[in-house]
């Protein structure tokens, strides 16, 4: 992972930044973002290698910046507590770890979506 550049939406401040811990350990740079307004404004103009996206943030689907960054070509997966049954049309092949999650999983979801 190292140098490349992830993209996190997760609302739980506790989450975010141990992900954020997990991701620069392992060599990664991290853009941050807590809301799904702070997202748009943080993803535009930049480019990124991954993107992990809470499913639920602050009551609202996170989609709409799905979406975005599919359309930007970016690898996307979803971290949810509630597993791979929740998602919209059009995210049924989009990865999902299922918190708590650990390192391996978000490896392991990186592989899939590179094979895709």
């Amino acid at each position: 992972m190292d140098g490349l550049h992830f993209f996190i939406l997760e609302d739980e401040p506790i989450i975010a930044f141990g992900l954020e811990d997990l991701l620069l350990e392992e060599g990664a740079k991290v853009s941050l973002a807590t809301a799904l307004d702070e997202a748009a404004e943080v993803i535009e103009g930049a480019s990124f290698d991954f993107a992990i996206l809470d499913v639920n943030v602050r009551g609202e689907k996170s989609y709409g910046i799905a979406r975005t960054l599919l359309d930007r070509d970016v690898p996307i997966m979803f971290a949810t507590g509630y597993g791979d049954s929740a998602h919209s049309e059009g995210f049924e092949n989009v990865p999902t770890v299922t918190k708590p999650y650990s390192m391996h999983q978000i490896k392991d979801a990186m592989n899939r979506l590179s094979r895709v």
